[in-house]
Parts: structure tokens; sequence; C-alpha cells
């Protein structure tokens, strides 16, 4: 399993990739979830209290040897990162 997670104005984004899914977590709570295998998985968000309640949160998940995780807010970059298997 690989895990990114990230601090957002106060918010806690997770992101779970694993050999038979992935899911977006925002503050511990599942906002998407993808099961079985793909080799470009997308998930949706949205941020529902605070300051930045109402932001969508786009990930991107993708590759073969190694798993890139692109995360956006608002269309802007928050993250983006390759990570190979080992």
């Amino acid at each position: 399993m690989k895990i990114w997670t990230l601090d957002y104005n106060g918010h806690s984004i997770r992101v779970e990739n694993t050999w038979l899914g992935a899911r977006l977590l925002v503050d511990g709570v599942i906002q998407d979830e993808f099961k079985g295998i793909g080799f470009s998985i997308k998930l949706n968000g949205k941020i529902s209290s605070g300051t930045s309640a109402g932001e969508v949160i786009k990930v991107s998940l993708g590759g073969f040897f190694a798993i890139d995780c692109s995360v956006f807010v608002d269309d802007k970059p928050v993250l983006s990162s390759s990570r190979s298997y080992s």
C-alpha cells in the first residue's frame, strides 16, 4: 500500500493506493473510492468545513512501474509525486 498525506488550510487530505483500489479521505472521512485494478484512477472530494468549505479536491493516480499521485484543490496543484514500488 502507498499513502500520500498533506495538510491543506488545516484539513488533512489522505490518498491511499493498494493493489485492489484507491481512496480519498478528507479529515478522516472517505470522499471517494475506486475498487479494482486500474492504470489511471481519478478520485474527487470536497472540503466541508472551515474557510476552505466547498473547495473541490481532484486526485489523479497512474502509472505502471511507478505510481504518480497528483492532488489539486480548486484546480491548483498542491501535491505531485512519483514513487516506485520497492
